[in-house]
């Protein structure tokens, strides 16, 4: 079927054309496609991160990114292979990305190596000073800024909340990992307070899986025992192997983070991981959008949980005080 046009109709289409097809073109350039790159120091295939990668997606999608139309994001899960984060942090560098998102310490301390210059935002790392990640937390000063997971002040808390939930405790081992200069800091804040809780405290320093079971049976053959589970990606890690050597060997255990006591630990007290992965979504928003992780400050979190499983303090032979269910934020039945 033929469509006659006729000339001052063609005109003013054209002219039409002529006025749209700039808002056009500035519409495609700022929908233009921004690539963010992912290292994580945990397996691709452990359900709570994966969880909280969708919590940072969907509050990046809030804030107008949507993946393939104006971001990509690529990813790479090393899981504790050293040698594999550091190849994995060059391999991202080189693509090169917009901005990457660093999980656990030891991708931040590679990606460090691979680049000053690409901006990199870290999420639920602790003592990025100490670490020399950043020059302050106020003026991170460089290429890298992000979120804390703790503050060394919380880990006396852990003691305070073992003590409460099973005040027979006259031993506490502390479960660490020495290798992170996190460990000495948690350890100490601890002790700090340990002689007013009456309690000896014993370093239970494991490196890897194996050590983890043969560490915590022989601490398990004193008696009044409980146990301490320090904020590290190895506990996070073999999280469900301590778990279930703590029921095992009757041990109270209180950890840093949900995540334990939903697999059946009996209490947690620590930040909300997924409120950080949130708040991390709003920095590299910023940054995509030109600010200067340099001032960017890193944050605490500004979320913290206290979880209790009644069902394992009852395995444990425990009577959970009302007045610590009334403060609780989560308790499992």
């Amino acid at each position: 079927m033929a469509i006659h046009i006729g000339r001052r109709d063609f005109i003013t289409l054209l002219g039409g054309t002529a006025v749209a097809w700039p808002l056009m073109a500035r519409a495609q350039q700022g929908d233009r496609m921004r690539r963010i790159g992912v290292l994580s120091g945990f397996p691709a295939d452990d359900p709570e991160v994966i969880a909280r990668i969708a919590a940072f997606r969907q509050a990046m999608q809030e804030r107008g990114w949507s993946e393939g139309r104006n971001l990509q994001i690529d990813y790479r899960w090393a899981g504790a292979d050293a040698a594999r984060i550091k190849s994995y942090a060059a391999e991202l560098v080189g693509a090169p990305p917009d901005l990457i998102l660093a999980i656990t310490s030891p991708s931040v301390a590679a990606l460090r190596q691979a680049t000053n210059t690409i901006p990199i935002v870290f999420v639920a790392i602790g003592d990025p000073v100490g670490q020399g990640f950043v020059a302050s937390l106020a003026r991170p000063g460089g290429n890298i800024t992000g979120f804390l997971s703790f503050e060394y002040s919380l880990s006396a808390k852990w003691l305070e909340l073992l003590k409460e939930i099973a005040p027979a405790v006259t031993v506490v081992g502390v479960l660490r990992d020495p290798a992170i200069p996190s460990g000495p800091g948690q350890w100490g804040a601890i002790q700090s307070v340990a002689p007013s809780f009456g309690v000896e405290l014993r370093p239970i320093n494991v490196d890897d899986a194996s050590e983890i079971e043969r560490a915590m049976t022989a601490f398990a053959r004193g008696a009044k025992g409980g146990i301490i589970v320090t904020a590290s990606s190895l506990t996070m890690r073999h999280r469900s192997p301590i778990i279930a050597l703590a029921a095992r060997q009757k041990l109270p255990a209180v950890y840093f983070q949900r995540v334990f006591v939903t697999g059946g630990g009996l209490a947690s007290y620590g930040a909300d991981t997924f409120d950080a992965h949130r708040r991390a979504a709003g920095y590299v928003h910023r940054i995509l959008k030109g600010e200067n992780p340099a001032e960017l400050p890193v944050q605490a979190p500004t979320k913290y949980e206290l979880v209790i499983n009644l069902k394992t303090a009852k395995a444990l032979g425990l009577e959970v005080p009302p007045t610590l269910l009334a403060r609780a934020d989560e308790v499992i039945e």
